[in-house]
Parts: structure tokens; sequence; C-alpha cells
């Protein structure tokens, strides 16, 4: 009956994903709270959940015009999901902010394959991503898919390599200027260098540890045949494909070493990691099994909210 729903993409999968993106937040409210209810607390949470919502349309966005799976909703079904599983990530802002600024970044770097204005595309794709990195200094990392996309895209012309050290030059000279006109000093971006942090205790959380057991053990086994089919692919499509991957590569990198070990980190993970597993279940011929795979993918965060 789910697969029956989410097969093809239709308004009311976009209501009932938007109810399962509030209903996750709201649980996470009550949680994570520490009982600060007032005027700027709610402020706050209602920037939280609507930068969810924009992160969440944004992914839809992306894979719809770039053709990154075919006419289905289970990209976005699962990218609520895993916010779900992780509720923590919902209320961290600067993560969120870092992770849409990504997400645009890959906008602009797959939307290179029509070979039209490739230098504007890379300096936006490099500027936001210099942007992102202000929000959550590891999320600089990404900048490897500009210079993935230059493989790709940029018939290997040398003045293009260079755009991606002028968007990080562009975004620290106004970072600069900003913190001369602000507070009459240059400031110090190395205040935004994160250290590398490899402990994991927080990780002992049983939910915590379930949610990654589940973006492995289903991330990994749709990876491939994510892989196996890129090969099936048009030759101008398979380059988005392979940015994909490498950009969850990038994500579990991002997450292992961020210093703050408490889930919300994992959201990098969520847009291609949704983009992998959709294309799995998109090819799986058995309904039986493809409905059960669902309604683990379902439960689970559902029986979070129990526990």
């Amino acid at each position: 009956m789910i697969t029956r729903i989410f097969d093809k993409s239709k308004p009311i999968n976009f209501v009932i994903v938007f109810s399962i993106t509030l209903f996750a937040f709201l649980s996470a409210q009550f949680k994570f709270s520490l009982g600060e209810w007032n005027v700027d607390y709610v402020i706050r949470q209602v920037a939280a959940f609507l930068l969810c919502l924009m992160n969440l349309v944004l992914l839809n966005f992306i894979v719809s015009k770039n053709n990154l799976t075919q006419k289905s909703s289970y990209k976005i079904l699962l990218f609520s999901l895993f916010f779900a599983m992780v509720s923590f990530s919902m209320n961290n802002l600067s993560i969120l902010i870092s992770n849409l600024f990504i997400l645009l970044a890959l906008r602009r770097i797959i939307s290179l394959k029509s070979l039209l204005k490739v230098k504007k595309k890379l300096l936006d794709a490099s500027v936001l991503i210099a942007i992102a990195s202000l929000f959550h200094f590891w999320s600089i990392l990404f900048m490897l898919l500009v210079f993935a996309a230059l493989v790709f895209y940029s018939e290997n012309k040398f003045k293009n390599w260079i755009i991606p050290f002028v968007g990080i030059i562009t975004v620290a000279s106004v970072f600069i200027a900003y913190h001369i006109i602000r507070f009459d000093n240059y400031g110090n971006p190395l205040n935004y260098v994160d250290t590398i942090d490899f402990n994991y205790e927080n990780y002992n959380d049983p939910k915590l540890i379930i949610a990654i057991t589940v973006f492995l053990s289903f991330g990994v086994w749709a990876s491939f045949f994510y892989i196996n089919s890129i090969n099936k692919k048009l030759k101008t499509f398979r380059p988005s494909f392979i940015i994909v991957l490498i950009m969850a590569i990038l994500s579990v990198v991002v997450a292992l070493i961020s210093p703050d070990k408490n889930g919300s980190e994992l959201l990098f993970l969520f847009a291609p990691l949704a983009v992998i597993i959709t294309n799995y279940i998109e090819v799986i011929e058995e309904k039986w099994f493809k409905e059960i795979l669902i309604i683990v993918l379902v439960m689970i965060p559902v029986s979070f909210q129990f526990f």
C-alpha cells in the first residue's frame, strides 16, 4: 500500500511527508527543549522547522530537475524518515543552514552538464560551499565536489581550476570586511576552523546506534546496485550520479571528523543517501519485498517515539 502511494509523485505525498516532518520536529522539541519557551526560543524553532522543509524541498527540486531518480516520491519520504530517526539534526540551526548551502551548491554543480556558463556555475558552487563552511567548518570538504565537476565538465581548462580558490577568497574577503564594519577589527578566520575529533562516545545512544546501522546497512547495500546502474545511464547523466556518490562518501568523512558528535552531523548524509536508496527501491521487482523494506524504514522512527 505504501509503495502504491509513493511510486508516483502526487500532491498527497508532499502532505504525508510534511506531516511526518512536522511530527518528528514536534517530538524532538518535547525531548530536547529545556523549558525555555520564550519568544526567542519559539522564533529559533520556527526557523529550524522552515530550514528542514527548505532542505527537503530543495532536494526534491534537484532530483526531479536532473532525473536522479524516477518520478517517485521515495527520496522525500526517506529524507523525512531520516530526520525522524536522528531528530536532534532538526534542532541544529548551523548544520541545517550549512546543509542547505551545500544542496544549493550541488544544484549548480550538477547543472554544469549543460556546459553553459561553466565559470559562473563553478564560482557560484564554490562561494556557496565556502559560506556553508562558516556554519559548519568541515563542510568545506564538499569543495572536492567542485573539483570532481571540473574533471567531468570543464575539459580540464587551467583557468577553471583556479575558480574554487577565487570563491573561497571572495567569502573570506567579505568575512573580513564585515568584521571591519561591525567590530572595527579584521576578525580571525581561524576561529571558524574546527578541530578533528574521533571521540564517538555519544554514539552509544541506542537510538543513534540503530539509526547509524540503518544508514550503513541500507546505504552500502543500495550503493552496490547504484554503482552498477551508473554504466546503464546515458553518458551525459553519469557524472551527476557519480557526484552524488562522492557526496555520500564526503558526508561520511565530515560526520567522522566533526567535533560535536550528537547525530546532527549525519544530516549531510541524508540527501545523497535518499537518492541512492531511492534508486535501489525503484528497481526492486518484488512488490512484497519493496513494501516490507519501506515498512521497516517507517517503523524504526515510529518506534523511537515510544522508547
